[in-house]
């Protein structure tokens, strides 16, 4: 685990809202200190911080460890999820290999 890049992430996540390390620190129930060391990547940080820091930065905790992904990508994979709710397993099955036959073509057509 690269506690560096997450540091960063969640630095850039805090900058992006304007709030300070004291500001994140005391929204989180932790000290600077605690705050600028997860932001160097100097301390591991806990489940329960890392929860409470994509709460307060209003992201998903996997943006913070894997990276943030744009907004309007976040949202297509929501809508996405949203219309495979209630399908069969076998339905799922069936769209997951419609999708691959897509992606594939496309990926042709990029290189094109």
């Amino acid at each position: 685990m690269d506690y560096y890049a997450i540091g960063q992430r969640i630095r850039n996540a805090r900058k992006a809202h304007r709030l300070s390390q004291e500001e994140l620190a005391g929204l989180v129930g932790i000290s600077v200190t605690h705050m600028s060391h997860i932001e160097t990547g100097n301390t591991k940080l806990s489940l329960a911080v890392l929860v409470d820091l994509a709460q307060a930065l209003q992201v998903r905790t996997d943006d913070l460890l894997f990276g943030i992904r744009p907004l309007e990508h976040t949202a297509a994979l929501d809508s996405i999820d949203k219309l495979l709710e209630g399908c069969t397993t076998r339905q799922l099955r069936v769209i997951e290999d419609l999708i691959r036959a897509a992606r594939t073509s496309l990926e042709r057509y990029d290189q094109a």
